[in-house]
């Protein structure tokens, strides 16, 4: 099957459906025998990749269980060097899987149209390659079909793709007798000699030839014949002709005969990166720069060259045949694992109309512990993989944190000590976005579920006191006593949080507009974004919640879109027609003025988190970044190592992410290190991606957490060793 971020043009097929689960279908970006690749996007503008299996094959058992087995592979898969996995449905009448669409052409497509890469650019591809292997075998899986045209090359390093062969460790579904799985100049011996017994050694053997093929254009064994191919990879020496002369032992390692004498992927990253970078890692700088309103050609085609400006520091040094009795100098990873207490269960109301109390709260409750409660009455979503992912907010200082998840419409949890106050069952729609987190607003906690009705709750007692139809509205926003009801055309209806009385209702903004508010429940204005219609420019208009009157206006250049804000100003990212984030806008609420920083590369789908002047983004594929907005600088680029994540979050000289897999990550805001994560919580792999990932919570001093196994989590910052 082609790539399924392979560059290309098209209409969906006549057998191909207009959207699958929550996704719309776009343009064809790939195809071929085993079925189609569309560009697509969710409902929070994240594009995706959704490979659809064609209808012949959907209809043969043998076929789905392996497309099922595809599935199950990426989902466990989670780093910066692959493209995550974000919904997919194995079980439909269509099988389907959505990845985070990755710009770039694939490996084979910039050797083919541009000639080999030169030599530091092959060394920085073998350090990207030899992470994704990393992360991919520390999941239990074996790729078995690494390959340049498996191979992408995004903008912020390679991604490794397409896992319709792989096979976890512990898989039962096992090599076919006398069909040969693989692509023969890139297989090892022991997948002709032994296929049953392949494993991730396999993945070694294959990217030392896909580094040849990177380095001269052609594998190191070579011939029109898979017969002579699959003979010379058992018999002969490769040929490293023309590959870098550093690079020749590295290489000649990787392709050992023995499975047994290949480096590992920790020893690679070792060395390459050395090679590479010199001592210090980081992500390299790109090769271009694009200003707002610059044309996306640019940002893609510059984008196929993994390389940076870096030079390589010297290189290794004489060769040695490398074993595993002899191994290379591996750096130490540490790892940090998660001191969990008690789990809680949350008690379900039959009829989902009231709340049910949970027991009293316990002498000596007050003292802080780490703790973790699951939302047992959460439930899976079809289509969703079973992700069972809260939203929480913090109360208006009652200490309690107010979480909805599929199938519960709302639960009180102690912030203390993590047991569940009361809950109230609802239905079990997949929450979509940060937007339905519950809020308290007007001394009533508002929460709705997609499709359903706005509610407000006492949040003393769960009772609920009013609720709304919201469905003719394309926002829902809390905003000091008021919650703004939005239409797509501009039109805005405010409701008094306390009793749902209509409030005001006004013509504010347009087609276009986005609105962001402070964080808090206090009365402070909220901000009505609005580009104009060729992108030069957007006004920022501040509205008073209380009747919607105007305070002031202002305008900034480019086509910016709102981020974050607080009481002294409001954060603007300015994308380009790519949708990539170029530059962050600051503008002061006193002065009116805009101060803009041009970020040294774009960002995908970038997310915000506001601390004072610091502003941090969080990019899909991994990078944070740390933003002085006055005084209009980037302070550092850190690559995560986690290519999906929420919005960070800072507090307390910590930057806070979700990734993914359920782990909570804290990061040093001066520095720009990783201080220490929690482990994943996927419950055994079982629910491994969700369509939008909660940011954490940063309150009192302490961090809270939601994940994918329905479970929600207190933490200490503090005390980052118990984590």
């Amino acid at each position: 099957m082609a790539s399924p971020h392979s560059v290309g043009f098209g209409a969906p097929g006549d057998d191909d459906p207009e959207s699958v689960g929550a996704y719309r279908l776009e343009t064809v970006i790939g195809s071929g025998g085993m079925g189609v690749v569309h560009l697509a996007t969710s409902p929070s503008g994240m594009r995706l990749a959704v490979k659809i299996v064609h209808a012949q094959h959907a209809a043969d058992p043998e076929f789905r269980a392996r497309f099922r087995q595809e599935v199950s592979a990426a989902r466990r898969v989670s780093g910066a060097f692959t493209a995550s996995v974000v919904d997919a449905d194995p079980d439909a009448e269509r099988p389907w899987m959505a990845t985070l669409h990755v710009p770039g052409p694939t490996l084979a497509e910039r050797v083919k149209e541009s000639g080999p890469l030169d030599a530091v650019e092959v060394r920085r591809l073998g350090a990207g390659l030899a992470e994704a292997l990393r992360d991919i075998h520390r999941a239990g899986v074996v790729h078995r079909d690494l390959k340049p045209s498996n191979v992408l090359l995004a903008a912020d390093g390679p991604k490794v793709i397409d896992f319709g062969i792989s096979r976890p460790y512990d898989s039962d579904l096992r090599t076919e007798t006398g069909k040969l799985i693989g692509t023969p100049p890139f297989m090892a011996p022991e997948q002709f000699q032994r296929p049953r017994e392949v494993g991730p050694a396999a993945d070694v053997f294959a990217m030392g030839a896909v580094l040849v093929h990177a380095a001269t254009g052609r594998g190191p064994f070579d011939s029109d014949s898979h017969y002579v191919v699959a003979y010379q990879v058992v018999h002969n020496e490769p040929d490293l002709a023309g590959v870098p002369e550093d690079l020749v032992p590295v290489l000649r390692g990787c392709l050992a005969k023995d499975p047994a004498d290949r480096p590992t992927p920790d020893e690679l990253m070792s060395a390459l990166r050395s090679a590479a970078y010199g001592s210090e890692a980081h992500i390299p700088t790109q090769q271009f720069r694009n200003p707002v309103g610059a044309a996306g050609s640019a940002n893609l085609a510059n984008a196929a060259n993994p390389g940076g400006t870096g030079g390589p520091s010297e290189p290794p040094g004489p060769e040695k045949r490398v074993r595993h009795r002899a191994r290379w100098v591996v750096g130490a990873a540490v790892l940090v694992a998660i001191a969990g207490t008690g789990v809680v269960g949350v008690q379900m109301m039959p009829d989902g109309t009231g709340a049910v109390a949970a027991a009293p709260e316990e002498p000596g409750a007050a003292q802080f512990r780490p703790w973790s409660a699951q939302l047992e009455g959460a439930t899976k979503v079809s289509g969703g993989g079973g992700n069972r992912t809260a939203f929480c907010s913090a109360g208006d200082g009652d200490g309690a944190l107010y979480c909805s998840a599929p199938g519960i419409a709302l639960a009180r949890l102690d912030a203390v000590s993590g047991k569940v106050v009361w809950t109230v069952a609802g239905a079990g729609g997949q929450l979509l976005s940060d937007d339905y987190a519950p809020v308290v607003s007007g001394g009533r906690v508002l929460a709705r579920v997609p499709g359903g009705p706005l509610r407000a709750y006492d949040p003393g007692t769960g009772k609920p006191v009013w609720s709304a139809d919201v469905s003719a509205y394309s926002g829902v926003r809390p905003a000091g006593p008021a919650v703004l009801l939005t239409t797509a055309d501009g039109h805005v209806t405010a409701l008094n949080s306390g009793t749902g009385k209509e409030m005001w209702r006004k013509a504010l903004g347009g087609p276009r507009s986005q609105w962001v508010a402070p964080g808090g429940t206090g009365a402070g204005a909220v901000y009505v974004v609005t580009p104009s219609s060729d992108g030069r420019s957007t006004a920022v208009a501040a509205v008073d919640p209380a009747d919607g009157s105007v305070r002031w206006r202002a305008g900034a250049e480019g086509r910016l879109r709102p981020a974050a804000a607080d009481g002294r100003a409001v954060v603007l990212l300015a994308t380009d027609p790519s949708g990539f984030t170029t530059a962050v806008v600051r503008l002061d609420t006193a002065s009116r003025t805009a101060r803009r920083t041009t970020l040294t590369a774009p960002l995908d789908q970038a997310q915000a988190g506001l601390d004072g002047d610091a502003v941090y983004l969080f990019g899909a594929g991994g990078a944070l970044v740390s933003v002085d907005s006055a005084h209009g600088t980037e302070k550092w680029r850190l690559d995560t190592g986690v290519a999906r994540a929420s919005r960070p979050v800072a507090s307390g000289g910590r930057v806070f992410l979700t990734g993914a897999d359920g782990r909570l990550l804290a990061f040093d805001s001066a520095k720009g290190v990783l201080v220490g994560q929690t482990n994943p919580r996927m419950n055994n792999g079982r629910y491994t991606f969700t369509p939008a990932l909660p940011a954490p919570l940063a309150i009192g001093g302490r961090v809270y957490a939601a994940a994918p196994d329905g479970s929600v989590f207190g933490v200490d910052p503090g005390d980052i060793g118990s984590w």
